[in-house]
């Protein structure tokens, strides 16, 4: 589920200065199809301007997350991960083989994370689930 966010625009909303080297970052997480690390956003932003140093990178994930337009995600690899934060819910499937994430919606596990709260006497008001897992069809 691929979702494009403008991360530049959410830097101009949030009244955040954009350099050129944040705007090369911004771009390369708008298009990313993935959740990214450092280093493969170091990796991505260096191809468009190799002047892009990965301590810029550090500073500037660090930057966006603390300005609430980046979510850091750690799904069990060591590595620190990136996507967009918006408004659109949506929880994450990993395959612990190939490090791969599916993002994922399912109305019915919703009503149930509801429900469950409830009968725990809260209201729910926000919850990250993610599910680890091994490709069915994959030889063991």
């Amino acid at each position: 589920m691929t979702r494009p966010i403008d991360i530049e625009a959410l830097c101009a909303e949030k009244g955040l200065r954009i350099t050129e080297q944040r705007r090369v970052i911004a771009r390369v997480l708008s298009e990313a199809e993935d959740h990214p690390d450092v280093e493969a956003l170091h990796a991505r932003a260096a191809a468009i301007d190799p002047g892009i140093s990965i301590a810029t990178v550090y500073r500037t994930v660090r930057l966006f997350e603390e300005a609430g337009i980046l979510e850091r995600h750690d799904f069990g690899d060591g590595r620190a991960r990136y996507e967009a934060a918006d408004a659109t819910h949506h929880d994450h499937l990993i395959d612990v083989e190939t490090g791969r994430v599916i993002e994922f919606v399912d109305d019915e596990l919703e009503a149930l994370q509801r429900r469950i709260a409830e009968k725990l006497g809260f209201r729910l008001v926000d919850h990250r689930m993610e599910l680890y897992g091994v490709a069915l069809d994959r030889k063991k």
